[in-house]
C-alpha cells in the first residue's frame, strides 16, 4: 500500500513530513511524498493576516477532499479554528519544543537589544509580546520561509528575528539561537511545536495506522489550545496566545490576549481534566473575557 502523503514544499514542511513518513514506515505503510503549494506559499510577500485564516493549509485540505493524497501533514499552529466534516485531525506526533526564540546578528538576548533595534516578524502575537517586553524596539513585518528569513537578518534588513524554537530545531539551526524565550515573557501561539496528520474521515484503515502513532498529552494539549480560540474568536489576525501542558490526567492552561502594542494585556491560567480539554479552554477563554479581553478583541478586530 503507497500511501500519498501531501505537504507544503518549504524545507521545514518536508523535514516535519519526513519524521510522518519515517514513522508509518515503522508500521509497515510506504509513503510517497506530494508537495503542494498553498495560497500562503504562493504569495510570500504578503502579510499572513491578508490572506485570511487557513492560507497554509486550505490546498492540502482540498487535494485530501479530491482524493489525489491521502495525508496531509501540517503545523498545528496553521490550523484554522475548524475543519472540514468529511476530514478528521487523525494524529499528533509528540510536540517538540513550543517556545519562541531570538535569533540576532551578533547573538544578543532580548534584554541586551540596543534601544531602537529591528526585530522582524509577521506575527501580530509575537508583535505584542514584544512590545510589551521591550516598547523601544521597532518592529517590521517579514514573511517567506525560515531560511528566507534567515538571509534576510545576515542581509542587515532587521537586526533581530523571532522564530518557533521548534522549526529552527528541526532544520538544523537551533545554534542560530540567541535566547529561547520564556513562555512569561512571550507566551507561543496556538499549536506551536506541534505536527499533527490529517485524514479523510472515511479511510478507516489509514486512520487505524494514525491511531497507533497518535501522542494523546499532545493532542489534549492542542485541543484545549483551539478550543480556547475558538471560543475568543480569534486566528493569527490577533494578539491571542495560549499553551497547555499535561502532567498525567491534568491539564494545565496557560491564555493571553494583547493589544497591537503590548500596551494592555489579560493572561490566566486553568487547571482541568486532560479528558475535557475542549472544555477548559472554553472555560478559560470566558474566564478571560470577563476580565476584559472583550474590549481587547473588540479593538484588534481585523
Amino acid at each position: 500500500m503507497i500511501v500519498r502523503v501531501g505537504t507544503r514544499g518549504s524545507a521545514l514542511a518536508l523535514a516535519q513530513t519526513a519524521q510522518v513518513t519515517s514513522l508509518l514506515a515503522r508500521h509497515g505503510l510506504t509513503c510517497e511524498v506530494v508537495p503542494i503549494r498553498t495560497l500562503g506559499d504562493r504569495h510570500p510577500d504578503r502579510p499572513a493576516a491578508s490572506l485570511g485564516a487557513g492560507a497554509f493549509v486550505k490546498d492540502l485540505e482540498a487535494a485530501l477532499l479530491e482524493g489525489r493524497i491521502d495525508l496531509a501533514v501540517h503545523s498545528a499552529k496553521d490550523l484554522p479554528g475548524g475543519t472540514p466534516g468529511d476530514l478528521v485531525l487523525a494524529a499528533f506526533l509528540p510536540r517538540e519544543d513550543p517556545r519562541d526564540a531570538l535569533v540576532t546578528r551578533d547573538g544578543r538576548g532580548l534584554a541586551a537589544l540596543p534601544p531602537g533595534a529591528l526585530v522582524g516578524t509577521d506575527s501580530p502575537r509575537r508583535r505584542a509580546f514584544l512590545l510589551a517586553a521591550r516598547p523601544d524596539l521597532g518592529v517590521r513585518g517579514i514573511r517567506g520561509n525560515v531560511d528566507t528569513r534567515l538571509r534576510k537578518l545576515s542581509a542587515g534588513e532587521v537586526d533581530a528575528l523571532v522564530l518557533a524554537a521548534a522549526g529552527l530545531a528541526r532544520l538544523g539551526q537551533a545554534g542560530r539561537v540567541a535566547e529561547v524565550l520564556d513562555p512569561a515573557v512571550m507566551l507561543p501561539a496556538v499549536g506551536q511545536g506541534a505536527v499533527v496528520i490529517q485524514a479523510r474521515a472515511d479511510a478507516a484503515a489509514l486512520r487505524e495506522h494514525l491511531a497507533a502513532i497518535d501522542h494523546a498529552p499532545t493532542r489534549s494539549a492542542v485541543a484545549a489550545e483551539r478550543a480556547l480560540l475558538a471560543a475568543l474568536g480569534g486566528g493569527c489576525q490577533r494578539p491571542i496566545a495560549a499553551l497547555a501542558t499535561v502532567s498525567g490526567p491534568r491539564l494545565l492552561l496557560d491564555g493571553a490576549v494583547l493589544d497591537r502594542d503590548g500596551t494592555a494585556m489579560v493572561r490566566d491560567t486553568l487547571e482541568g481534566p486532560a479528558s475535557r480539554p475542549a472544555e477548559v479552554g472554553a472555560d478559560l477563554a470566558a474566564r478571560l473575557r470577563a476580565t476584559g479581553a472583550q474590549r481587547l478583541l473588540v479593538e484588534v478586530a481585523p
